[in-house]
């Protein structure tokens, strides 16, 4: 595998929400921006919705990568897309067609990309892989920030990278939950290209550092 470009998207569920502006701001040198939407539902959180997510697009100059840890995301996936969003995560378990959801967003000019829980294998998926820019495998339970890395899922990345390989796809694999400096080499490692971090970058008192911090750091380790 050749040198991947590791692509670093700072979750704003750490971000301080009555200076939602300044904190976009201060990420200005990621990749994306990550936003995670909560129903209280499918997750036991409730974050933003629309009219949020709506305006984070207007003012931010990133792609915005919105999580969708919500319950039928075949109906609110393209509402999102429609907003803005340069790509949309929905859960395995929440999507009822998720083919069909993925190619609608793909008809949208929207990034599809499909999302895995600790508990939750990815080899169901192997067979619908080429649907997906992206899979999106959660090193916490989804639901909260700051929660602590779960380096037992790495043997799921690396199964999944050596699926995208073998297959000669493009799909990335993002990272989310628990990832800083310290654990970025341990998943660039194992094969995820794009890393979310949140409390790792916005509790850092510096995000710009904590962001080129994490970047360098998984650069370094990415397999070859």
């Amino acid at each position: 595998m050749g040198i991947m470009t590791i692509r670093i998207a700072p979750s704003i569920l750490s971000a301080d929400f009555c200076n939602l502006q300044r904190d976009l701001d201060a990420i200005a040198t990621a990749d994306l921006v990550h936003v995670d939407v909560m129903d209280h539902h499918f997750v036991p959180n409730l974050t933003l919705g629309e009219p949020i997510v709506k305006r984070i697009c207007e003012v931010t100059d990133l792609p915005v990568d919105v999580h969708l840890m919500i319950e039928d995301p075949d109906r609110w996936a393209p509402e999102y897309a429609r907003l803005g969003a340069a790509s949309v995560s929905f859960h395995m378990g929440a999507a009822h067609a998720p083919v069909r959801l993925a190619r609608q967003l793909h008809d949208m000019g929207c990034k599809a990309c499909f999302a895995v829980r600790p508990a939750e294998p990815v080899e169901p998926i192997f067979d619908i892989l080429d649907e997906f820019d992206m899979i999106l495998v959660m090193t916490v339970e989804p639901g909260f920030g700051g929660q602590k890395f779960l380096d037992n899922q790495m043997g799921k990345v690396r199964r999944l990278r050596d699926e995208i390989t073998r297959r000669g796809l493009s799909t990335s694999i993002q990272v989310d939950g628990g990832v800083s400096a310290s654990t970025a080499s341990v998943v660039a490692q194992a094969g995820a290209d794009v890393l979310v971090a949140g409390s790792a970058v916005y509790g850092s008192g510096d995000p710009r550092t904590a962001i080129a911090d994490i970047r360098r750091t998984a650069q370094a380790a990415y397999r070859a």
